[in-house]
């Protein structure tokens, strides 16, 4: 007898074939999708089966004619006969391999491992015999107090460590384990052979710690890089209107002289909360004198005397006075919402001036962004600073900022006779670049503002707004007088950056205006 290898559908077909009597083996073959030959095969099996029988037989006894299992062999009945025998011979404590071996002694020329293996497989399924091979496993009972700990652990490394080796030394098999923990079984083995050579302290997670100086290299780095963004392409030499990952990498070898991969330039730039497309639209100058600039305000920080101020100036707003989004706590499944269309309260625009030596911020309100207001604030900073020397006032580009009726002004504060007849002192202005609002410390001062008192808000009227504004930068004036020495290492409230001159600083985040 011959078992087919045709699938049930098929067999099915070909009995039905078979007991009609209408036979075309050409035809018959083509609907049933098998070949002419192998047609013929089964309908001679077919017709031996019944010559031999001596009656006709039914579709059903055709179809377990073909479904009937081969014969065991002479070497696959000899192994079913052996393995009670071997089993018993290593008293409940043994494993395949160590079965395929005892087996090997007595059959050299036996079945291999593989094919022992799937053997056993089957036997297993057809015996009576209640036993499964044992992994010769054992944990000691200190390491099982501590596997007892990682299994309840929260950290998931550890409990698929502590189920391996508990479950394990409990008998279970590397498949069902394996499953169990979502590990391959190869991963499970490795776990294995590290507990055996080297304990629970070689499955432990190694923590690596960086160096200090390997930190303060990248730190540098970081700085560096951010220095590179904020200067036009063009000042590298590349004829482009915004970075490129590579160009930041070719220009930071020119400039720096240490070689930084494109991948590593973008790990850092995510690490210090930028993404590519912000780093195109806002932290870019296109000033040419960008450089020049930025190196004057340093040189007057560097050399700021005690009777000297320095101030980063810029005016917040305008901004409607009404209900306003923000971040909250709130009950989780809730959310805050506001409504889109609302009728303004008013509107406000705070201008205020960032003393960079003391932190001391001094604001007032005004109705609209124009050079009387700039000199109604140089005004009011020179009569409270009156008994300094010099002051410094650094400013964005805005046209107002260097209009001619402003020049005009200070050039008549600025005249001897005015100042020892006034008892002032001498006003210079250290404008910064184009478009480099990132660099206006200030700018720090009002998202901290803005995510303090203004988001997530909904004050009555103007006046209440005004309020909380002057109490923020009260409370925020007296910190900085209370604590002079921490002065600008401190972020007040919920300020971008530290409130100190940077190059590498971004104190501006557009979001937050």
């Amino acid at each position: 007898m011959k078992t087919s290898r045709l699938s049930r559908s098929r067999l099915r077909k070909t009995c039905a074939l078979f007991v009609s009597g209408n036979i075309n083996i050409t035809q018959d073959a083509r609907k049933i999708g098998i070949a002419r030959n192998t047609l013929r095969r089964h309908i001679r099996l077919l017709g031996d089966l019944t010559t031999n029988s001596g009656r006709t037989q039914s579709f059903r006894s055709c179809l377990e004619f073909f479904q009937t299992p081969p014969e065991t062999g002479g070497a696959k009945l000899q192994l079913q006969q052996l393995l009670p025998g071997l089993i018993d011979k290593f008293r409940g404590k043994w494993t395949i391999r160590q079965l395929w071996l005892a087996y090997r002694d007595i059959q050299p020329a036996g079945y291999r491992y593989s094919q022992f293996a799937c053997h056993y497989a089957e036997w297993m399924k057809t015996t009576s015999v209640q036993c499964k091979p044992m992994i010769c496993f054992e944990v000691s009972s200190a390491d099982r107090d501590t596997l007892r700990q990682w299994r309840r652990s929260s950290d998931r490394r550890k409990w698929e460590k502590a189920v391996v080796m508990l479950d394990i030394a409990a008998g279970h098999s590397i498949t069902t384990i394996a499953r169990k923990i979502e590990r391959t079984p190869e991963k499970i083995r490795r776990w294995l052979k590290i507990y055996k050579e080297s304990g629970l302290s070689g499955l432990q997670q190694r923590q690596y710690r960086t160096k200090a100086e390997v930190l303060a290299q990248i730190s540098l780095k970081k700085e560096n890089l951010i220095r590179l963004i904020h200067e036009a392409p063009q000042l590298h030499g590349f004829n482009r209107t915004s970075w490129r990952l590579k160009d930041l990498s070719v220009a930071y070898q020119r400039t720096y002289g240490i070689p930084v991969s494109v991948p590593m330039i973008s790990v850092y730039i995510r690490s210090e909360g930028y993404v590519f497309r912000k780093a195109r639209k806002v932290l870019t100058s296109p000033d040419p004198d960008f450089r020049e600039k930025l190196s004057h305000i340093q040189s007057i920080l560097q050399d700021l005397g005690p009777k000297e101020k320095f101030f980063s100036v810029d005016e917040y707003g305008p901004f409607s006075v009404k209900m306003k989004g923000g971040r909250a706590l709130v009950k989780r499944g809730e959310s805050k919402t506001y409504p889109q269309h609302q009728k303004s309260k008013g509107c406000l625009i705070c201008t205020a001036a960032l003393e960079l030596s003391t932190n001391q911020v001094t604001h007032f309100y005004s109705k609209k962004k124009d050079t009387a207001e700039m000199i109604r604030l140089i005004e009011l900073l020179r009569i409270r600073y009156h008994d300094q020397d010099k002051l410094y006032f650094s400013w964005d580009a805005a046209g107002w900022h260097a209009s001619k009726k402003l020049r005009e002004h200070l050039e008549i504060v600025n005249d001897e006779c005015y100042r020892a007849r006034h008892h002032t002192p001498i006003i210079e202005l250290a404008p910064l670049p184009a478009s480099a609002q990132f660099l206006n410390v200030i700018e720090s001062v009002f998202s901290g503002l803005a995510r303090s008192v203004i988001h997530h808000s909904d004050y009555a009227s103007i006046g209440h707004c005004q309020a909380a504004i002057d109490r923020h930068f009260q409370e925020r004036n007296r910190h900085f007088a209370l604590h002079p020495k921490k002065a600008g290492k401190k972020i007040w409230g919920q300020e971008r950056t530290v409130a100190e001159f940077r190059d590498s600083h971004n104190c501006k985040d557009p979001a937050w205006r």
